[in-house]
């Protein structure tokens, strides 16, 4: 499913209008239309009372005006509240403007600071709102009397239906233009945009329906868009079909490197995960001196010890051990638990440039990366790096703050640069491809801000890549696993409290869900979204 940005979005709208000749007129016709539908599906039914329209001067007015006109002829009290002088209004929203005043819809005219200001009284009876004062083709922060506008509406504690958009979000990087309306739901046409499912706006969109409005099938096609949101039917067709005659040959064999002293759990995480995920075979090289803890932690996990410096660090004297140990496996992930020694990094660095077989590399394997990542640039084989954001700040020179503001930027340029498969975890994790392609994922829940989490999803992908997933869609398959693993548990036990091994535990549940249900699950962090073309 494509997630769109402002521009990708407005130019599948100029392509429907011109090379198909829709009119545009059509296409507001049938974003106003599907977006009233639900608007009394989502918040009239729960509300029912008068209805005000904060309606701007673009179409995103028009699609509000529409709106308005839909709800009138259903006998519904409803208001438009103009944030413009009416001989602004041109094109396609001017002649649904005129259409309202021609059927006696009411429309009061506020132009200015004081205009608004003298009509809060008739304001505040307003039992619900509906938000259509600015689209998506917001970059800038809200000035002026727009800003004025959102604060008194969120400040009257009614329900907030956004039209396309909340109004003051970004819809490029979900980021809030100065102030933002909060939406209780939120209708948007054509494809659902980035900004809906990246934090802070897609706690500001609220329930999100996608409206289809009549965009040719060709015309989104050749836009070339690069974002795609992460659905369980896309990945079910991913993952390896296991034949009835397999066995443990078969589903693969996995080398993890991990562990340190005081950080065991991480290595044996990562292991067992892998097993969980379905690996026939995981084989964990840890220093030798923590060999028999690490026997004691996993029965399934075969351990090799290897070389290690005087403070029980991984040496880079385990080199050729490891490429030993590499040879019949099929895929080798590094960095949980293994320290930031410089003799790790050496070794780390020397099998970026030698493993013949993809790495997955995680926690402190990137921390040792950080220092010089042109190293990737010397991979042999694919590598899946999974940052979270101030392991990606480390690794890109950016601060913290600068990755949460733009993370599909970001990762996509990381991604391009060293051409590497990178996965930024957080909220809305993105999965940035080597060309820059992006998938975001919407599985998982607060609950997953918990030590372990990461060494469980280093061990869920390297176990899919190992049992023949292509790269790529094993970090996406991972991602959404994981989370959908952590939902499960949120949903039977509680929201938080939960450990990471009981999310490794789950795994196994997450994948049958996925196999057997593929397009019919209850998206776990997406039963908000939906797809209409229903009529009202």
């Amino acid at each position: 499913m494509y997630l769109v940005t402002a521009d990708e979005m407005q130019r599948m709208d100029r392509a429907t209008i011109e090379s198909f000749g829709i009119p545009g007129r059509v296409l507001m016709e049938n974003a106003g239309r599907g977006a009233t539908a639900f608007f009394l599906e989502a918040i009239y039914r729960h509300h029912p009372g008068a209805v005000g329209i904060a309606a701007g001067r673009g179409n995103n007015g028009g699609d509000g005006f529409v709106m308005a006109r839909y709800l009138h002829q259903k006998g519904i009290p409803a208001t438009v509240f103009l944030l413009s002088e009416r001989n602004r209004i041109k094109g396609d929203a001017a002649a649904n403007l005129k259409l309202l005043e021609t059927m006696g819809v009411p429309v009061v005219e506020m132009a200015d600071a004081a205009a608004f200001e003298a009509r809060k009284p008739l304001m505040r009876h307003q039992h619900t709102w509906i938000d259509a004062i600015l689209g998506t083709g917001l970059s800038s922060d809200v000035r002026g009397y727009f800003r004025t506008a959102i604060d008194f509406i969120n400040e009257q504690d009614r329900p907030v239906f956004a039209v396309d958009i909340a109004s003051g979000l970004n819809a490029d990087t979900g980021q809030i233009c100065g102030v933002c309306i909060q939406a209780a739901a939120t209708a948007t046409f054509g494809f659902a945009k980035v900004g809906h499912l990246s934090y802070p706006g897609r706690a500001l969109t609220g329930q999100l329906k996608v409206i289809e409005i009549g965009i040719p099938p060709s015309v989104a096609a050749g836009v070339g868009c690069r974002q795609h949101l992460i659905t369980p039917g896309a990945l079910k067709n991913d993952i390896p079909e296991r034949s009835a005659a397999a066995h443990k040959g078969h589903t693969g064999h996995l080398l993890v490197l991990a562990g340190s002293p005081g950080k065991t759990g991480a290595a044996a995480m990562t292991a067992t995960t892998a097993m969980r995920a379905g690996v026939g075979l995981v084989t964990l090289g840890i220093p030798k001196s923590l060999n028999l803890v690490l026997e004691t932690l996993v029965t399934e996990v075969m351990t090799v010890g290897l070389s290690e410096t005087a403070e029980g660090a991984m040496d880079e004297s385990a080199y050729e051990a490891v490429m030993s140990l590499i040879k019949d496996k099929r895929c080798l992930a590094m960095g949980p638990g293994i320290g930031t020694a410089k003799p790790t990094g050496k070794l780390l660095g020397r099998l970026i440039e030698k493993s013949p077989v993809p790495m997955v590399i995680d926690a402190d394997g990137l921390n040792l990366i950080a220092s010089k990542p042109s190293v990737l640039s010397k991979r042999q084989s694919p590598i899946v790096l999974t940052p979270h954001p101030g392991e990606m700040a480390r690794l890109s020179g950016h601060s913290t703050a600068e990755i949460q503001s733009d993370r599909i930027g970001h990762a996509r340029s990381f991604a391009e640069r060293y051409q590497v498969h990178l996965l930024l975890k957080g909220a809305a994790t993105i999965i940035a491809q080597p060309d820059g392609t992006v998938f975001v994922n919407a599985t998982g829940n607060p609950g997953m801000a918990a030590g372990g989490m990461g060494d469980v999803l280093t061990g869920l992908i390297a176990g899919l890549i190992t049992q023949g997933m292509e790269t790529s869609a094993a970090a996406r398959a991972g991602a959404y696993l994981h989370g959908s693993a952590a939902d499960r548990i949120a949903r039977k036990k509680a929201p938080v409290g939960y450990l990471a091994t009981e999310v490794m535990d789950t795994t196994p549940e997450a994948m049958n869900e996925l196999l057997s249900g593929g397009d019919n699950l209850p998206w776990p962090r997406l039963d908000q979204l939906s797809y209409s073309t229903d009529p009202i």
